[in-house]
């Protein structure tokens, strides 16, 4: 049986998230298009100021998610939401489509809802977390070894 995740109810303890998202995110209903969108696209076209205001409410609500049990997998998911929101936000014009239409903070309470409800995304996310920093140093080794190549030899160029 399917179950409609706007129904299901959060923990007492989260009910602000469920509200807050609500007002960052579909507290405008559009008229003649039908369409909702929040406060949290409006905010963020204030260059950058708005990103980051919106990434920094929204990066407590995950912190008050994960103080009352979410798992470390479900918080890695919603960093990435967050992040993702926060760095594409800032490109002019098309960062502010995407903010009309991404609504990071509903993929949040979703998953929320669907770790609440059906137990998914359970683990630690260190898998996740050991892959993310293994890519990221990869990219700085490579960068190091290109940075090293490229002054060796514009030296060997030059004849120092």
């Amino acid at each position: 049986m399917e179950t409609n995740l706007e129904e299901v109810e959060v923990i007492p303890e989260l009910k602000w998230v469920d509200t807050i998202t609500h007002l960052l995110d579909n507290s405008i209903r559009i008229p003649i298009l039908g369409y909702r969108i929040g406060l949290d696209p409006i905010i963020g076209l204030v260059p950058v100021a708005g990103e980051v205001a919106s990434f920094s409410i929204s990066g407590l609500m995950i912190l008050s998610m994960a103080r009352h049990g979410v798992s470390g997998k479900v918080i890695l998911k919603m960093l990435w939401n967050i992040v993702l929101d926060a760095l594409l936000g800032v490109i002019p014009f098309l960062g502010d489509i995407f903010d009309f239409t991404y609504k990071a903070n509903t993929r949040n309470l979703n998953l929320l809802k669907e770790h609440q409800l059906e137990g998914l995304h359970e683990g630690s996310g260190i898998g996740i977390i050991l892959f993310v920093l293994f890519v990221i140093f990869s990219v700085i080794g490579l960068l190091v070894y290109g940075l090293y190549a490229t002054w060796s030899w514009l030296f060997e160029a030059i004849g120092f």
